[in-house]
Parts: structure tokens; sequence; C-alpha cells
């Protein structure tokens, strides 16, 4: 699947994801934009209806394209520059660990926790964020694995805290 197709597909749950207030949404209609006919099936059958924001869509892109090929230890770091340099989030989040991300990214910036309990199920462009004993991981999803600082074909294994999505 093509980067064209995470950016669908992040905007894609964006969409889907819930309902925010407008004071709380970064949603901005004069960026989004419909899917084409052939990325329908990619969405599902209400797809053809609903636009995405291209904030979200960048970020994944911005995520992507600053990836390490081998882990750095600073996953949280790298997904806060893409979520920043997109303008999903207005300033730069502070948790210091990556397993704080989910909290942080809900009571801050408007995030939703999805109700998804395996790490493969995420959609396209959600933060999905691990514990452990010790910072955690959190990472991106993208079509085909995961990416923060590094990219990787499987999820991070340790515990799932939350699959967490901005909602339109």
């Amino acid at each position: 699947m093509k980067l064209s197709h995470l950016s669908l597909c992040t905007a894609a749950l964006l969409g889907l994801a819930g309902a925010a207030s407008a004071e709380d949404s970064l949603f901005d209609r004069t960026h989004a934009q419909p899917l084409a006919r052939g990325q329908w099936s990619l969405f599902g059958p209400k797809s053809r209806d609903i636009s995405y924001d291209a904030r979200m869509i960048r970020a994944a892109e911005i995520a992507q394209k600053r990836a390490h090929p081998q882990m750095t230890w600073h996953c949280w770091k790298y997904v806060k520059d893409a979520l920043l340099a997109a303008n999903v989030v207005t300033s730069r989040p502070t948790s210091a660990w990556a397993k704080q991300a989910g909290d942080e990214l809900c009571r801050n910036y408007g995030f939703t926790k999805l109700a998804v309990t395996n790490p493969y199920k995420a959609p396209v462009g959600a933060v999905v964020v691990y514990g452990g004993p010790d910072a955690g991981h959190v990472e991106i999803r993208t079509p085909d694995g995961f990416v923060s600082d590094f990219t990787s074909r499987t999820a991070y294994p340790r515990p799932l805290v939350g699959v967490y999505v901005k909602p339109s």
C-alpha cells in the first residue's frame, strides 16, 4: 500500500472516530478531501460521503519520512515531532514517558481512546501506546506496520495501553 493510502487511512479514522466540539477539534474543512472511487473499498461502504483531515495525514507522512531503520530509543519524541509538525497538536506534549502519551493526548489535545485491544486492528494513522516496566513505547499505525523513531512491520512486544485517534 502506498503512502497516499496511509494518508487517506489516517484521515478516515479521524472522520469516523467520534465527535469533538468545534473548539476542541483541529479539523479544517478547507484541507479536507474526499476519497477517490478506487479507495472506497479500503474504508467501507460509507466512506464515499466522508472528507478527511489532511493534518493527521501529514503527521503519518512526517513520521514515515523521519523514521530511522533501527530503534533510537526516542519513540515518543519522534511521534510528538510528527504530531506537532503537522499541526495535529497545538503545542508540544510534555509527558516524559511513552506510556503516558495516550492520557496526555486525550486530556490536552482532544484525542479519543478506541476500544481496540489488538494493535494490528488499529486503524492506519492511530497512535498506539504500550506499557511495561520502563518508559513504554508509542508508535503510529501504518498500512504496512508501525512507525515512531523507526519503522517495523510488527507491533511492539509490550502490553497495549491503548489506541488513540483525533476525531474531526
